[in-house]
């Protein structure tokens, strides 16, 4: 299908003046206010910031205002309804900062939000929640009596890392060192990063630091020049972003959100996952909290649309799989992840299937919602049945023919069978299996990628079979992936000459550290969750009495070394954000497993029932529908 969606106007202006800071472009509010030069935000959320004097906003132009048509001339991206749809007919909370009505005044100029008064503004109240708060305060209260001593300092902790921005509650950053002096970009607030923070908040009862951050980093949506003045493609999310307060002479300062997509990330390359990450906390959000407003605002819809459509434009590949370059998700350096690695496919699996949920449903979204449908068909399909690797397949790997030409070849990517690493065939249990971390023409990637094979089963993007036999794989491999710290990133470490190639020879990516084999217990909330959803408590309560033994002893560290995880890495940050905030997801969710089942999804019949494909009309003799779903557990 040539188009994702079609257009209801023809024509599509980007806002033309955008919000320019000693010559570097910066897209947020500007806050000024009087101030001695010496006063400091701080990351911490109990921080108060008073004021003598009457503060300012200024709402620059948002991405999403005054559109009006086509992005670029594809004319295949997104439906709009509204010149100004980013203008409600209530008060709106321009990135994410509440005010009062009478604090808004709208200009002659459609792209433009003057708000005035913000020292004085109380947070707007929806209908559905009373006195203000997010629904779900009761999973608060109730949690207090439990905490235990190590729950009570990751709380405290994770506290102490908010960011606050004109006064309210954004996000929280990467990491909180008191005593790193080059903290290089661990202070900034990742989307990526932020997700298990967010869940514990929402887990907790807190929504409004999830409701800001996910308003403030819409209006962030790819609007900034990032490399040698090239424009990313519109619709992408920031990597992460920093509040900056800076002097504007005469004793005031401005508050400004300075987001980076990548421009100034190791290796310049833009964050591909972060859009699908804030896909998914969306939905998290609207699930948890039961705050469904958000999500059916216009200007939400169309930042998901935009989303959806760099996931879905058609290019030059002849996969459902999304082609990527190495370093645009969580192993953010040169892995050998570049291509079509499983972690992405899972992550945009799941954000598709979000979407497919969040979306309204109108003639403007009739055909973006038939792509989603058959991108999800085929893209389960390509991972079930390609990327999946047990016994039995791997001794047809095994035995594969090789250049084979034709419509009905076995070997359709032309694998060459002494790619077979010596270390698989004795580590694979009997009735275990997992899906390998990437594919492509002659090349097949076995590494076992945690975050890639956890996510397929939470998304449902394995089948009900592969999901038993990936968790018996863990559980068989337990010393190899979990060992003294939950979890390995991927199995096995890159060594020697094989290190020095595909790194080139990286020192932070050293064997069995960071990326190359590193354990992450940012990984242990995701776990927790794929066992919760196949009744295998025991194995992520097994998983957190592990890390709560080592974690808060070792401060909290980002990623542990060895083959085994027993030393805190070498170049590791210490109380990282993530590692603090996933442990703290992980004992609520195993606390309230209700709460938990809201987060993944089980099989989708309806996408093995419908096959939209056609592929019998091009020569094929088996429908991918039908082969994917004789798989199903009955």
């Amino acid at each position: 299908m040539n188009n994702l969606v079609s257009l209801c106007n023809s024509t599509m202006k980007l806002p033309s003046r955008v919000l320019t800071l000693r010559n570097a472009s910066v897209v947020g509010f500007r806050h000024l206010y009087n101030t001695p030069c010496d006063q400091k935000l701080t990351f911490k959320s109990k921080a108060s910031f008073s004021f003598n004097q009457n503060s300012q906003f200024h709402a620059f132009p948002s991405p999403f205002l005054a559109f009006q048509g086509v992005i670029n001339n594809t004319q295949k991206l997104i439906c709009l309804t509204s010149s100004s749809f980013g203008l409600h007919s209530t008060v709106s909370r321009p990135y994410g900062v509440p005010v009062e009505a009478s604090a808004v005044e709208t200009d002659k100029n459609p792209e433009r939000l003057c708000v005035k008064n913000c020292n004085n503004a109380k947070p707007q109240e929806d209908e559905n929640i009373v006195g203000g708060e997010v629904p779900g305060a009761e999973y608060g209260n109730s949690r207090a009596s439990l905490e235990s001593e190590i729950d009570k300092e990751a709380w405290s902790l994770l506290r102490d890392a908010v960011v606050t921005y004109c006064g309210f509650p954004v996000g929280t950053v990467a990491s909180n060192d008191p005593g790193d002096k080059h903290p290089l970009n661990y202070d900034q607030v990742f989307i990526r990063d932020f997700v298990p923070s967010a869940l514990a908040f929402l887990l907790g009862g807190e929504g409004e630091i999830v409701r800001n951050f996910l308003l403030h980093t819409l209006q962030l949506q790819s609007t900034e020049k990032t490399v040698d003045c090239y424009s990313p493609g519109l619709g992408l999310m920031p990597a992460s972003f920093k509040v900056r307060t800076v002097p504007l002479g005469d004793n005031k300062f401005e508050e400004v959100i300075d987001p980076d997509f990548g421009g100034s990330a190791i290796g310049r390359v833009a964050p591909v996952d972060s859009g699908l990450w804030w896909i998914i906390l969306l939905r998290a959000y609207g699930k948890i909290s039961g705050d469904y407003t958000l999500q059916e605002r216009e200007d939400f819809q169309t930042g998901i649309k935009m989303i959806l459509n760099l996931c879905l434009a058609d290019g030059f590949d002849m996969f459902p799989s999304l082609l990527v370059t190495d370093g645009s998700c969580m192993i953010d350096r040169k892995m050998g992840v570049h291509g079509h690695p499983l972690e992405i496919q899972a992550l945009t699996y799941a954000a598709l299937r979000c979407s497919r949920e969040m979306l309204t449903v109108n003639e403007c979204s009739k055909n973006l919602m038939t792509a989603i449908n058959n991108r999800l068909s085929a893209l389960s399909f390509h991972i079930r049945e390609y990327y999946w690797v047990d016994l039995k397949k791997t001794n047809e790997i095994y035995r594969y023919k090789t250049e084979e030409y034709s419509m009905d070849a076995t070997n359709k990517f032309n694998i060459y069978p002494e790619q077979i690493p010596p270390w698989l065939i004795d580590w694979i249990p009997e009735d275990g299996g997992y899906l390998i971390g990437n594919l492509q023409p002659a090349h097949m990637d076995f590494r076992f990628f945690t975050l890639g094979n956890l996510w397929s089963l939470i998304s449902s993007l394995a089948t009900p079979k592969q999901n038993e036999a990936i968790l018996k794989l863990i559980e068989a491999k337990w010393d190899d992936i979990v060992g003294h710290m939950p979890l390995k990133i991927c199995y096995p470490a890159l060594e020697n000459e094989e290190w020095r190639i595909v790194t080139g020879s990286d020192p932070k990516n050293t064997p069995w550290s960071f990326h190359n084999g590193g354990s992450w217990p940012a990984l242990l909330w995701q776990f927790t969750l794929a066992c919760i959803k196949m009744g295998k408590i025991e194995l992520a309560q097994k998983a957190v009495g592990l890390a709560e033994k080592k974690l808060s002893v070792d401060r909290w560290p980002e990623y542990y070394d060895t083959p085994s995880g027993k030393f805190f890495g070498k170049q590791s940050r210490i109380y990282q954000t993530w590692a603090i905030a996933g442990f703290l997801t992980s004992r609520m969710m195993l606390e309230k497993p209700d709460m938990a089942s809201l987060l993944f999804w089980e099989e989708d019949n309806e996408l093995l029932e419908n096959c939209v494909c056609a592929l019998t009309k091009g020569g094929r003799k088996i429908c991918s529908r039908d082969v994917a779903k004789s798989q199903i557990l009955v």
